[in-house]
């Protein structure tokens, strides 16, 4: 059986505890909405015990065992801080790389949710993070995941479509349907390679390693390997946060000595084979996936650790809209935007129980959901006001640019037929050709629709503000 272990690698940039600063104090600089000084501390830290020290060990074991092979996955954001400030980890990564045995995956730069909320959006940060792997670890990806494995039919076809001949995401009891996930699958869609995360085995180390009231405590690195030899299967697919080793499990666990002894142990048995993402085989079997059944590592195996509550479902509503208005704008503004797309934001606000609500406490920096929440749409608010200046300094030249998505479009219904315009000069267009008296039967909506999306006033505040946009109907102008 061939045994792949992905380690996950993604630190995010936290907002600062917005909601307990007075309205006076409020920052003014879009930067200064972000938490530097916790972020420092804690990638400091993180970096000393997992990025720096756990990865010496795996060299050492990749330079010491010649069929020893790991792979890795590391969130752009992440990848731009190490590169800025912590040179001796990226070199440890490039000599990884150099090994030829280390393969780097490919997901989404700011680990977020762009798939939901536009397409594009998800194109761009994929294509970022992958330039980046490139550019500084000296590996082109060639296997892709979404962030926290998030995952249905159209984004493994997404994701094949931009080159990825194989996927990975979560091993779900109620989509294998009693089938194993240690074998690798094929979407139904397109035919691209499909390999599942046991999470069993993944949870054994990820969060029982450290716990002693476990009935199988203390987790040792023969035991597991053991495990794994008596698993049946063709692929099997270990996935866990790297920070594991060190950071979740303190070095006091063991935790270090056995990610030493593990690769010893699993090679004593003839049967079993370390391998990288992209040397999986043949798929025997199909993993389907529809988007109405989206799937991910996280609690539920769903979307319930980002989109679960009505708190996170207002605050990503407004975070996506604010999307078509803070691209055009250039890098201040849209860096800012996209730094609020990390997935973390969101899952700060779920109001878990249980098991899957002390993992969200143990990650929670902001001190409970509904300061994360007030603290995100405090941010998402300074953000919109910066958004309004930047507009003002040149409307027009905004206009030009700003498309909507089709849930915000205008649409109408002439003669029988639904008609849309998602842009200022699809809607100019359209007046243009409708006749006269149907034009007027609708001006009141389409000003409605200016004001709330394009902070116009109405069709005569267009024609005053930009003339050269401006379109004539049938004899009279707007």
């Amino acid at each position: 059986m061939e045994i792949a272990f992905l380690f996950e690698m993604h630190q995010p940039v936290r907002l600062k505890k917005l909601s307990e600063f007075s309205p006076v104090s409020m920052p003014d600089d879009l930067d200064d909405i972000f938490d530097s000084y916790t972020d420092k501390i804690i990638l400091d830290r993180v970096t000393e015990r997992t990025y720096r020290h756990a990865t010496k060990i795996i060299k050492n074991n990749i330079e010491k065992y010649k069929d020893f092979k790991v792979n890795f996955s590391i969130s752009g954001i992440l990848l731009e801080q190490l590169n800025k400030n912590y040179k001796d980890v990226i070199k440890l990564f490039q000599d990884l790389a150099n090994s030829e045995r280390v393969e780097f995956l490919s997901q989404t730069y700011y680990h977020s949710l762009s798939w939901f909320i536009d397409k594009n959006e998800f194109y761009d940060q994929i294509k970022m993070q992958s330039e980046s792997i490139e550019n500084i670890i000296g590996y082109k990806p060639k296997s892709a995941e979404n962030t926290e494995f998030i995952y249905n039919n159209d984004i493994g076809c997404f994701l094949r479509d931009m080159g990825f001949n194989v996927v990975v995401t979560e091993g779900v009891d109620y989509i294998l349907n009693g089938r194993s996930p240690n074998k690798v699958y094929k979407n139904p869609l397109c035919d691209n390679k499909i390999l599942l995360r046991n999470y069993r085995l993944s949870d054994d180390i990820g969060f029982r390693f450290s716990n002693r009231n476990w009935e199988e405590y203390p987790l040792t690195a023969d035991k597991y390997a053991y495990w794994i030899n008596a698993t049946p299967g063709d692929f099997l697919l270990i996935a866990i946060d790297y920070e594991t080793f060190g950071e979740h499990h303190n070095p006091s666990t063991g935790i270090y000595e056995f990610l030493d002894y593990l690769p010893k142990e699993i090679l004593k048995f003839n049967n079993l084979k370390f391998s990288n993402i992209s040397e999986a085989g043949i798929p025997s079997d199909y993993y389907d996936v529809p988007p109405f059944k989206t799937i991910s590592w996280a609690d539920e195996r769903d979307l319930s650790a980002w989109l679960g509550n009505p708190l996170q479902r207002d605050a990503f509503n407004i975070l996506r809209k604010l999307y078509y208005y803070a691209k055009p704008l250039g890098r201040e503004i849209f860096e800012a935007y996209r730094k609020m797309t990390i997935s973390d934001h969101l899952y700060y606000m779920a109001t878990k129980y249980g098991s899957a609500g002390e993992v969200h406490s143990y990650f929670n920096p902001m001190g409970g959901y509904e300061k994360a929440y007030h603290s995100f749409l405090t941010a998402l608010d300074i953000l919109s006001i910066k958004i309004k200046e930047k507009v003002k300094e040149n409307q027009c030249e905004f206009l030009k640019k700003f498309i909507l998505p089709d849930d915000l479009c205008f649409y109408y219904n002439y003669k029988g037929s639904i008609i849309k315009a998602c842009s200022i000069q699809q809607l100019l267009y359209m007046v243009d050709k409708l006749p006269k008296e149907y034009f007027g039967s609708i001006k009141e909506n389409i000003n409605q629709w200016l004001s709330q999306l394009f902070m116009i006033k109405d069709m005569d505040d267009l024609a005053k503000k930009c003339p050269d946009l401006s379109f004539t109907n049938k004899g009279f102008s707007f």
